[in-house]
């Protein structure tokens, strides 16, 4: 089965879905003479005041990367004090979530956090699950390369159950089976603070999204650095390998 082409945008057109590698609280604490938690305090700051932005400019999906399958390999104070904001940011945010129809998902091996959390998550969803407006998506203990594995063993299993024709599995199909399945193709990825990679985020997705790497510091980025990035991205001409 043949994978259907993407259709480029018209010129100038927003993207529906962006997504952002928040990148740059240690840095923005070290500048000040700050503890890094100080920075990442900030940086939840930066999450409220840019959800609230994309939903201003008509933003369908954000996809905003909060924690990494990797991010384990910092320090237990550090990993406990960014969980600790997390479990601040669902309780002080639900409410707001609700009132204002946006959805949240939450992507990544999430149920491996501890039970009080999952437990959070788990409420939080289904709280926004019928919302109408917006989706807010939230990468937590996110891999991209876990995902992709993931989801070609689940596809393997389905074909050795006879579920499906292993002749039928093409990008569509693949596609299919990610965590972001059911959100639309990722248009925009931001990266803060200068550094230009991925980072194991979202690598299918992004395989024909258009980058953008600012020097902003996380902490730093408002809706006027959100607007900027969204007209820098619409002067862009996306042909997804056509002409």
């Amino acid at each position: 089965m043949a994978a259907r082409a993407q259709t480029a945008p018209e010129a100038g057109a927003a993207p529906r879905h962006v997504a952002i590698i928040m990148d740059g609280n240690g840095r923005w604490a070290k500048a000040r003479f700050l503890p890094r938690i100080a920075g990442h305090k900030q940086g939840v700051e930066a999450v409220r005041r840019v959800s609230r932005a994309a939903r201003t400019l008509g933003i369908e999906v954000l996809t905003l990367y909060a924690f990494s399958s990797e991010n384990w390999r910092r320090p237990a104070e550090e990993v406990r004090d960014l969980m600790g904001l997390l479990r601040n940011f669902l309780a002080s945010e639900l409410e707001e979530l609700v009132g204002e129809g946006i959805r949240l998902r939450v992507i990544g091996d999430w149920r491996a956090l501890s039970p009080d959390l999952v437990a959070m998550i788990d409420h939080a969803v289904a709280r926004t699950a019928e919302a109408s407006g917006p989706t807010l998506v939230i990468a937590l203990n996110y891999g991209a390369q876990a995902e992709i594995a993931a989801a070609a063993r689940n596809l393997a299993e389905q074909a050795r159950d006879g579920a499906i024709d292993p002749a039928d599995i093409d990008e569509a199909c693949f596609a299919g089976a990610l965590a972001t399945r059911d959100l639309p193709p990722l248009d925009l990825l931001i990266r803060t603070s200068g550094e230009q990679r991925l980072s194991n985020f979202l690598l299918w997705q992004a395989a024909y999204a258009e980058l953008l790497f600012v020097d902003t510091l996380w902490p730093d980025f408002d809706a006027a650095t959100l607007a900027e990035a969204l007209a820098q991205y619409g002067r862009r001409q996306r042909r997804f390998g056509g002409l």
